[in-house]
């Protein structure tokens, strides 16, 4: 979901807002609810249940002096596993979060299920993976497998296709904003091309037609 709002303000300035829709993916367990909360209401609580098919949550970020992001968190249940409604859930989402354990190694054999399912479901509008980071969740506890070498992370960031990977707490609050942050600029870099590809489209449009034009016109003046 990418929308763009232009609004005037008083002092006549050009006020931008932009509305994303962004999937946080991964088993069940990881802590992706936790995530969500510490992010958007910067809060932690122990006592999570299991979330049931998928939640929302609303974050609203003042990006600059003339731009406000809202970003539509998608929570989407670890069992639904890959299923038939995760098309459904994923359809118009322009960035992603994979969520893992780092406590359960387990949690990260499954990362790149996640990633393959992610990537045949949903594409940017020019046909392009939509971004996505991993979160190495649960960071403030004991580490297992892969997360405890970090070259060996980017290394698989890299090639499954990741644009980047952070530690991640929610308990501690450990590098969730910049995460999220990182995921924004992302997208936001995304939008600006794709702008830009479909006005440069528009601009060749309308000199083919221009150019057709022209053409028409030279053939009724003519005097043969």
């Amino acid at each position: 979901m990418s929308r763009l709002l232009t609004i005037m303000t008083s002092s006549n300035t050009e006020k931008r807002e932009h509305l994303y829709k962004i999937l946080v993916i991964g088993e069940l367990g990881t802590g992706k609810t936790s995530f969500i909360k510490r992010y958007v209401h910067q809060f932690f609580s122990q006592n999570y249940r299991a979330t049931i098919g998928v939640d929302f949550a609303l974050k609203v970020l003042n990006w600059d002096a003339n731009t406000i992001v809202r970003l539509q968190l998608w929570d989407i249940a670890g069992q639904e596993r890959f299923g038939n409604m995760t098309r459904v859930y994923y359809k118009e989402a322009v960035g992603a979060f994979i969520v893992f354990d780092v406590t359960r190694s387990g949690t990260f054999d499954c990362v790149s299920k996640w990633k393959e399912d992610l990537d045949s479901k949903v594409q940017l509008p020019d046909g392009s993976r939509i971004p996505c980071i991993l979160l190495a969740n649960k960071c403030d506890q004991e580490k297992q497998g892969i997360v405890t070498t970090p070259e060996k992370m980017d290394e698989y960031v890299r090639e499954n296709g990741f644009v980047g990977w952070f530690e991640t707490s929610a308990k501690e609050n450990i590098n969730i904003d910049e995460a999220a942050k990182a995921l924004v600029n992302k997208i936001l870099l995304n939008d600006k091309l794709i702008t830009a590809a479909d006005l440069a489209d528009s601009d060749k449009f309308n000199l083919n037609n221009q150019g057709d034009q022209s053409g028409a016109d030279s053939k009724t003046k003519c005097s043969c």
